[in-house]
C-alpha cells in the first residue's frame, strides 16, 4: 500500500481566531478568498459544515475558459480549531486554526495529487491562503472584538446569555426593552427587537443563527432590519451589514469562562457598540456570577 505525501501550508493572520474561522468556512466569504490568481475566481459556494456534511466551491477563469468543482465532505468540525475533510478524489486534508489572541495561524495539510508536481501544488494551495489571509485583514478596520472573564462554568454563561429572561437583563445596555423572537438553533431565523422611538414601534435585526455548539460558539449572521412591522432583507436600508457576523466563543478555564465577542463590521453604530458590549457583557458578569 503506497503512502500518499502530504504537503503543508501556513498564514498568521492578524485577525481574532472568532473572525479568520468564519471568513474560511462561510460560503459568503468563500467566493471572495477562494482563488491561487487574480485572473481566477470562485463564483458560488456552497457547504454543510457539520461531520458528513458536504461541501462545493466552484472554480473558474475569469475568461470562462475553464473551471472545476472542488467537492468533498466533511470529517471533523471543531469551531475555531480545526476543520477537516476528504475530497471527491478520496484525498485528506485538515486545517488548524491556533489562537494567537489578536493573530490566527491557519495551517492546512493535504494529501498531495500525483498529476502535477508537489512544488506546483503546495505554490497554488499557498497562494489561496495568501488570498485568504488579504481577504479577512482587509475587513479589520471596521471589525470589532470584545472578551470578558466570568467567574462561573461555560454550561451557565452559555444558558444564562440565551435565555430569555436574563437575555432582556444583560441586553439593556443596548437598549431597554430589547429582546428576541425564534430561538437558537443552528439555521433558524432569529429577531432581535425593542420598542423604537415615540410612536413605540418595535424595531431590529433580521438575523440566522449561521452556527452552534452548545456550551463552545455561536455564529450570528444579519440579514436585514425590522421596522413597521416589516422585515427589510434588500435594498440600500441594509447594504451595509447585510450578511455581516457576529460570533460569540466560550472557553473553558477550568470553572470560569472566558467569553470573546467578534463582530465582522459595525458599519455607521459601530462607535455605539463599542460603548455598548463592554457594559452588557459587565451585566452579564454579574448575573452569572450571583
Amino acid at each position: 500500500m503506497t503512502t500518499k505525501s502530504k504537503i503543508t501550508v501556513a498564514a498568521e493572520i492578524a485577525a481574532p481566531v472568532n473572525q479568520v474561522w468564519t471568513a474560511y468556512n462561510s460560503p459568503r466569504h468563500i467566493v471572495k478568498w477562494n482563488c491561487a490568481s487574480p485572473d481566477w475566481h470562485s463564483p458560488s459556494a456552497t457547504n454543510e459544515l457539520e461531520p458528513g456534511g458536504s461541501f462545493s466551491y466552484r472554480m473558474e477563469a475569469k475568461d470562462g475558459s475553464m473551471g472545476f468543482d472542488f467537492e468533498g465532505v466533511f470529517q471533523e468540525v471543531k469551531p475555531n480549531e480545526l476543520v477537516s475533510y476528504v475530497m471527491g478524489d478520496g484525498r485528506g486534508a485538515e486545517v488548524v486554526f491556533e489562537d494567537k489572541g489578536d493573530k490566527t495561524l491557519v495551517t492546512v495539510t493535504f494529501d498531495a495529487e500525483e498529476m502535477n508536481s508537489e512544488e506546483m501544488q503546495r505554490e497554488g494551495w499557498q497562494s489561496i491562503l495568501d488570498n485568504f489571509k488579504k481577504h479577512v485583514e482587509g475587513f479589520q478596520h471596521d471589525s470589532m472584538h470584545f472578551e470578558i472573564e466570568i467567574d462561573a462554568p461555560v454550561s451557565k454563561v452559555f444558558d444564562i446569555m440565551l435565555s430569555d429572561e436574563t437575555y432582556r437583563d444583560w441586553t439593556e445596555a443596548f437598549h431597554p426593552g430589547s429582546y428576541f423572537q425564534g430561538d437558537w438553533t443552528k439555521g433558524s431565523k432569529i429577531l432581535f427587537l425593542g420598542p423604537g422611538g415615540p410612536d413605540g414601534k418595535e424595531g431590529g435585526m433580521v438575523s440566522r443563527i449561521a452556527d452552534r455548539v452548545t456550551n463552545k460558539y455561536i455564529s450570528i449572521e444579519h440579514l436585514g432590519l425590522y421596522a413597521d412591522g416589516k422585515e427589510i432583507t434588500e435594498g440600500p436600508e441594509v447594504a451595509g451589514f447585510d450578511g455581516a457576523t457576529e460570533n460569540y466563543s466560550f472557553v473553558d478555564l477550568g470553572g470560569k469562562t472566558l467569553l470573546k465577542i467578534d463582530m465582522e463590521s459595525g458599519g455607521e453604530y459601530k462607535e455605539m457598540f463599542e460603548q455598548m458590549w463592554p457594559k452588557a457583557l459587565q451585566r452579564l458578569k454579574e448575573i452569572c456570577e450571583q
